[in-house]
């Protein structure tokens, strides 16, 4: 503290003295009329200094208004966040509950549409590996579900039941490699299996090498088996390939069904073997 005083000695003396040159100014003021030579040499000495002071006044007084009013836009700016924060979560619920209602609409009148009675179920659940493709649905032996019925989605066939619990049942996928279905070509009626690849691909097997297959073709279930109804979609068919040997052409099907984005199903409660 001595150091420092020691190094601005001169300033604070220059301070001092002109502290008590205003303290003598300002008394000596009382009851005179005219300025003295004193009082105006003070006055000509002071007033860059009042000068420098009032705009220091005024620099700092600029500077808390416009720290005020950045505090307060920073708050109005937090509060605004917040309200388009919940107006978005209220939005995209909305969004989420109209989108539902279609899904449900549609797979209402799918269930209006078709002769069987059915059970209507959510997706709970998925396994998926490169082998094993299935889904878990919230319905089960108390809903009436056994073991081969047939599941559906308002595009098309999804898969069949293959375990049964009380309140949920596994249901195993076309794209599944254990799954089969007796398939057929909606335009020229030309026969086989379809069989799932894995991932969101099936094939069309055993299709005979002379029919007469293009890409582009609606594949529906023949009905042969008694599991799925005879004409329910199946897929369509992206690519047919018949080589120069062999009785049987490859045919590669797109399913109907995304079944990665499944969300709710239709169970037709009938036997299957």
């Amino acid at each position: 503290m001595f150091e420092l005083f020691k190094k601005k000695r001169a300033l604070l003396c220059a301070g001092v003295a002109m502290i008590a040159a205003l303290l003598v100014y300002s008394y000596n003021l009382k009851g005179r009329e005219n300025t003295n030579l004193f009082e105006k040499a003070v006055l000509t000495l002071s007033a860059p200094l009042m000068g420098t002071l009032a705009d220091i006044n005024r620099s700092c007084l600029s500077f808390w208004d416009d720290y005020i009013s950045i505090v307060s836009a920073k708050r109005e700016n937090a509060a605004l966040r917040e309200s388009v924060r919940r107006l978005n979560s209220r939005l995209a619920d909305s969004q989420d509950a109209l989108l539902e209602n279609e899904r449900l609409k549609k797979l209402l009148a799918l269930r209006t549409s078709v002769r069987i009675p059915s059970v209507a179920a959510n997706v709970i659940g998925e396994e998926s590996a490169p082998w094993y493709r299935s889904i878990i649905v919230d319905r089960g032996s108390v809903d009436g579900l056994a073991e081969g019925m047939p599941v559906v989605a308002t595009s098309g066939v999804v898969g069949r039941v293959i375990k049964v619990a009380p309140s949920s049942a596994r249901v195993l996928l076309l794209t599944d490699h254990a799954s089969s279905i007796a398939a057929i070509i909606q335009r020229s009626r030309a026969r086989g299996v379809l069989k799932g690849k894995g991932g969101n691909a099936c094939s069309m097997e055993f299709a005979i090498r002379e029919d007469d297959v293009k890409v582009g073709d609606l594949v529906t279930a023949s009905g042969i088996g008694g599991i799925f109804q005879k004409g329910t979609v199946l897929g369509e068919v992206t690519m047919v390939k018949k080589g120069e040997f062999g009785m049987f052409q490859t045919i590669d099907v797109k399913p109907a069904v995304n079944v990665s984005h499944l969300e709710e199903v239709l169970v037709l409660l009938r036997s299957g073997d």
